[in-house]
């Protein structure tokens, strides 16, 4: 279970089409979060530390607070499973075993539910690799990013360099599956074919195949049917 329920999960996220360039419909950074980090968390072979950074969780006797003026305070962030780290989470920061420096994933404005360690795969090919789903685009156009907006597949080296984004942009991830015989990922997206800012029968399922042993990760699609 995710360390938070305050955010409720709509079932369909919406789209509302851009009339600016993208570059200019950017989420609002929310000044008022108080951002912490967890204790780290290190993958079993690997040689960094991670940590996760979010936003503190309030509380009231019977529930949520509806302000930070109340005083009951969660100071957990994130959980973990076996080499998964989920929550909601507005960054990573990375530290290599041996070294004072600390660094974050990405500069970008983003919610991550979910990262996972290839653990499998490392142990076939030597090569470490996290993949991320979250959010990175505020889809639904109400100024902030949440579970409400679409959500994206990433993939990155276990240090967080090489941030890669593996979905379309305005493609909703289904899932996602690692297959060690293909030394790949294989992943299911759906896309709002026919522009009416919901996800349903009448849209395109999108089928794609990632080569982790390639030079660049790269999506490729491919028909089931």
């Amino acid at each position: 279970a995710f360390v938070s329920c305050k955010k409720e999960e709509q079932e369909k996220p919406k789209v509302i089409y851009e009339t600016q360039p993208k570059s200019q419909a950017k989420p609002q950074v929310d000044t008022s979060k108080a951002d912490i980090a967890d204790l780290p968390v290190h993958m079993e072979g690997t040689n960094f530390l991670i940590f996760p950074v979010g936003d503190l969780n309030f509380f009231k006797k019977q529930g949520y607070a509806s302000s930070k003026s109340d005083k009951n305070i969660s100071y957990t962030i994130s959980n973990y499973g076996e080499y998964e780290i989920t929550g909601y989470l507005d960054n990573l920061k990375f530290q290599e075993i041996g070294k004072d420096t600390i660094y974050a994933l990405t500069d970008k404005n983003v919610l991550i539910q979910s990262a996972t360690y290839l653990k499998n795969h490392a142990d076939k090919t030597k090569q470490q690799l996290l993949v991320y789903m979250l959010q990175d685009i505020d889809t639904n156009k109400d100024n902030k990013l949440d579970i409400n907006d679409i959500k994206s597949l990433y993939i990155s080296s276990i240090d967080g360099k090489n941030f890669t984004k593996l979905t379309e942009d305005f493609q909703e991830l289904i899932d996602w599956k690692y297959v060690p015989a293909k030394n790949g990922i294989y992943f299911r997206a759906v896309e709002d074919t026919n522009k009416n800012g919901e996800f349903d029968s009448n849209d395109k399922i999108v089928y794609s195949f990632v080569n982790l042993t390639s030079k660049e990760w790269k999506a490729e699609e491919f028909q089931v049917n």
